[in-house]
């Protein structure tokens, strides 16, 4: 990856933030306002919640505000009369918004829909905090190259990758064994496949540790969250597949370590706090105050850590098998799990059958390789429509 140095130190750095309403945005846009005369805030966009958007585009001073969801232009527009902000609205309104000049760009929107900003926030050559894993994981390649043409920076947001990011030797990456991602295990580790089975949405989302959105937090209860940070992690780092593997570390501290062959292990800690990672991407190279938590490892006076239950929690194995076939599945294996996951929180299946649908859809298509945006809108669009089919036909 590119590690040019961003701008100057002093002046005020041009940002945009995709996805300015959920919890990252909410935590960026926190930082932004402990340093104001540091940053000048270009754009913010959200998919469907008007009234913080148009909040937040006021009180940052926005010049730009975009709603995802092309039925609520009207909304946003008389919710910012007369504050001067332009105003859009509509999927190719946001990826618009991520082409405008900035400095540094968040990249935050969740799933694929965040694929298509993502590379236009890469084509300005510019800093990209990516916090969208799911563009890694469905085009990965295309991204890097992108990257490569464009000269751009991508830093990672994800805690662990953040993590891993920090103590990793680039100039001597052979002589790294393994990176190691940490999962809290989400709020399901000790439960039965019995007691899981009838979990509800509310107690999917109920992450014991991250204040984070419905969808990575059911993620992160059946650990899909973690399979598409293996992936992940494999498209940011120079190590081969069979060199990421994954612990459970239920207290959050640590968030991630790479293993050297000389037998050193590097492990960044910290509290469970994402202004924490996004700071770092915000200040880098050098770094920035934030009002996180310092850590007291007096006060928390141990740390556990476990293997992953991979017979109770299969979404891992399912991630694996999808990095190790490579081409196009990465891609199904995440289509599906976008579908399954919003049919669960709907009540449409259970909490069990979110895997299984994955599994199922990923043995129903057949991968192959992925050279272009218009293959991964395809191949993505398919796997959603056999997801679907399959929710469809558990109800029957």
């Amino acid at each position: 990856m590119d590690l040019a140095l961003p701008e100057t130190p002093g002046e005020p750095r041009r940002i945009t933030i995709l996805g300015a309403t959920g919890s990252i945005g909410e935590s960026t846009l926190d930082l932004v306002s402990r340093q104001p005369d540091a940053y000048s805030v270009e754009a913010l966009t959200a998919y469907q919640n008007v009234p913080l958007l148009a909040k937040r585009a006021k009180r940052f001073g926005a010049r730009l505000a975009v709603i995802g969801n092309s039925d609520l232009y009207t909304d946003l527009k008389e919710n910012l009369a007369g504050t001067g902000i332009d105003v859009a609205a509509g999927a190719a309104a946001i990826a618009e918004a991520a082409a405008r000049p900035a400095d540094w760009i968040m990249a935050a929107i969740v799933g694929a829909a965040g694929l298509k900003p993502t590379l236009n926030a890469v084509r300005q050559g510019k800093i990209v905090a990516l916090a969208n894993k799911e563009s890694l994981v469905c085009a990965g390649n295309l991204v890097h190259a992108e990257i490569q043409r464009c000269g751009a920076t991508l830093l990672p947001v994800d805690s662990e990758h953040n993590a891993i990011f920090q103590v990793f030797d680039f100039e001597q990456p052979e002589r790294v064994e393994r990176i190691i991602l940490t999962a809290s295990g989400g709020p399901f580790r000790s439960w039965s496949q019995e007691a899981m089975a009838a979990a509800t949405p509310a107690q999917a989302v109920a992450h014991p540790n991250w204040d984070m959105g419905a969808k990575i937090s059911v993620d992160s209860a059946t650990l899909m969250n973690k399979g598409l940070e293996v992936i992940e992690g494999w498209h940011l780092f120079p190590v081969e597949k069979d060199q990421i593997s994954v612990v459970v570390h239920p207290q959050s501290v640590i968030h991630s370590m790479v293993e050297y062959v000389d037998g050193s292990t590097l492990a960044q800690m910290g509290s469970p706090d994402m202004r924490t990672p996004i700071a770092y991407t915000m200040a880098w190279p050098r770094r920035m105050a934030t009002p996180s938590p310092k850590l007291d490892l007096t006060a928390i006076r141990s740390l556990t850590f476990h293997a992953p239950d991979r017979e109770r929690f299969p979404a891992l194995d399912l991630a694996y098998a999808a990095l190790q076939e490579g081409g196009s599945a990465p891609a199904i294996l995440n289509a599906a799990n976008e579908v399954a996951v919003a049919a669960f929180l709907e009540h449409r299946i259970g909490f069990l059958e979110i895997t299984e649908i994955v599994g199922e859809t990923l043995t129903r298509m057949s991968g192959g390789s992925i050279s272009s945006i218009e293959e991964v809108i395809a191949v993505d669009q398919e796997a959603r429509n056999t997801a679907e089919d399959l929710i469809a036909n558990l109800s029957k």
